[in-house]
This record gives C-alpha cells, structure tokens and sequence, in this order.
C-alpha cells in the first residue's frame, strides 16, 4: 500500500513539473516576441526621428538663406544705384514695366519697386496663363519671390490629391525652377481655421498641409523633372492666415499653397527675361518639356 502512494505522489509530482514546464516555455516565447517587438518599435522610432531632424535641418537651412538675403549688406543688390544694374537688365525692365496696368506702376517708388514690379509680371505670364487673376498672386521681397495660389487652381475641398487642372501651371513652374539651377523652392500649404470633419481621414489641418505641400513637391519632382534636392515642403496649418478668417470668400484667401522661390543673387535680374530664358532652357534641353520625365 505505501508503494502505491508513493507512486502516486510520485507521478503527480513529474506530471506538475511537466505542465509547469510548457507555461514557462511560453511565456518566455511570448517575453521574446515582446522583446523583439519592441527592438523593432525603437529602431523605427529612430528612423521617424531622423528623418524629421532632416525636415527640421532643411527648413531651418531655408530660413537662414531668407535672413541672410535680407541682412546681408554685402550680398545685398543696391538697389538704390541704377549703377547696380547693367544696361541691357534696364532696358528689360523698362521695356517689361511699358506692358504693365500703369495703375500698378505708379506705385514703384524705388528702383527696388521696378525691378520688383518687372519680374513679378514676367513670371507671373511664365507660370498662369489661362488662370485668374485673383488665383495667383506674385510677390518679391529683396530677390525671395513668393506665389500664392488659390486652393481651387490646385486641390478639391478638403483633399491632398492634386488636380488634374494644375498640370499645366505646375509644368511653367518646374520650367521656371530648373531654368536656373541655384534656385531652392519651398512648398507651403495653407489652410482656413476649419475643423476637419470627424470622418475624414486627415487627422487636422496640420495633416491637411503638410500632405498638400508634398503632394506638389512629388508631383515636381516624379512628373516634370525638378531635382529633388532643390525643393523643401513645409505645411503651416491655418497659422499664417492673409485675412482674418470671419467669411466664406477670406477663407478662400487663405486656403492656398505658396511656392517661395530663393535664386541665387547673380541670377535675379535674369528673372527679368523669364519668358525667353525658360524658352532658350527648353529648346537647349529637350529633358525641360516634360517628355522624359516619370508620369506619375
């Protein structure tokens, strides 16, 4: 009789010893699992971190080039001696300022204001023929130009996905870019203060136009050729508003994408001719009409 206890003990002994053995098993595979997901989780957190170090480096190497434009006395055109332009660049200007709304010429007071007024209007003619006037509106502060274009030229309500109708204006643009090499460009989307519905698959306005702008970067990039080192994306959310968003047609205003454009200071004047030089540019190299270029 006692053998037979003994036994029993025995066996149930090993049998718990067994099972205590596979849970432990597993839970040590489960420990692994959770171990090497977490490896993984860090390692692409780390790569997230770095790419948005990039983003950050680049748009900060922009802001500095725009602060370096303006504070710069040496690099600075002196735009108050005519000295400072050749005879050809002035002739261009006048001849550029003769086509011009007289309405709008009587406001240049300087010859910074000249030059300012000749090569907004040679390339606003580059880049929006066919478009409003009111759509696309160009602006130059000491060699940055700045182009703000209408929310409708560009995108459906509330959508990151380009519009076919914008292939044209984005093709002048990318013509306008790689015409001069040392040009940077930095892509800005813009929205209004609207919420974003709470089915939409966009998380806020932040989303909305960070995905804008680099909607327009790739569009550059893979369909017409703009390399890509030339090019920033940046979104600022409704932040940086033109009007106070207090009616349908402000809102307007202010959803847009803006294009700043930061070419080197030798080649500004060039801008002066834009029309020509993205024209000679093309017929030199084929590559600038778009045939080559990767369609997306």
């Amino acid at each position: 009789m006692k053998k037979t206890i003994a036994l029993t003990v025995l066996s149930a002994t090993i049998f718990t010893s067994c099972v205590s053995k596979k849970k432990y098993v597993a839970l040590e595979n489960d420990l692994n699992n959770t171990r090497s997901e977490l490896q993984k989780t860090r390692v692409a957190k780390e790569e997230i971190e770095g790419k948005y170090s990039a983003i950050e480096a680049r748009v900060a190497d922009y802001n500095s080039k725009i602060n370096s434009l303006r504070e710069s006395n040496d690099e600075k055109l002196e735009m108050n001696d005519l000295t400072a332009m050749s005879n050809k660049n002035k002739q261009k200007m006048r001849a550029t300022i003769s086509k011009m709304d007289p309405e709008k010429v009587q406001g240049a007071q300087t010859l910074e204001d000249s030059i300012n007024l000749a090569v907004s209007y040679n390339l606003k003619n580059s880049i929006s023929q066919g478009a409003d006037d009111e759509d696309i509106d160009i602006s130059v502060d000491e060699t940055v130009v700045m182009i703000n274009v209408s929310d409708k030229l560009l995108f459906n309500s509330g959508s990151y996905r380009v519009s076919n109708k914008a292939n044209d204006l984005l093709k002048k643009l990318a013509d306008v870019i790689k015409s001069e090499p040392t040009m940077e460009v930095m892509i800005e989307g813009h929205t209004d203060n609207r919420t974003m519905v709470e089915s939409s698959y966009l998380q806020d306005n932040w989303d909305l136009s960070v995905r804008r702008a680099t909607a327009i970067v790739r569009l550059l990039q893979d369909k017409y050729g703009v390399s890509p080192e030339k090019l920033i994306a940046a979104g600022r959310s409704s932040y940086s508003p033109l009007v106070e968003n207090n009616s349908k047609e402000n809102m307007a205003k202010n959803r847009r994408t803006r294009i700043v454009i930061i070419p080197n200071l030798d080649k500004f004047l060039a801008m002066l001719d834009s029309e020509q030089s993205v024209a000679q540019q093309t017929e030199q190299n084929p590559d600038l009409n778009g045939t080559t270029a990767v369609k997306q």
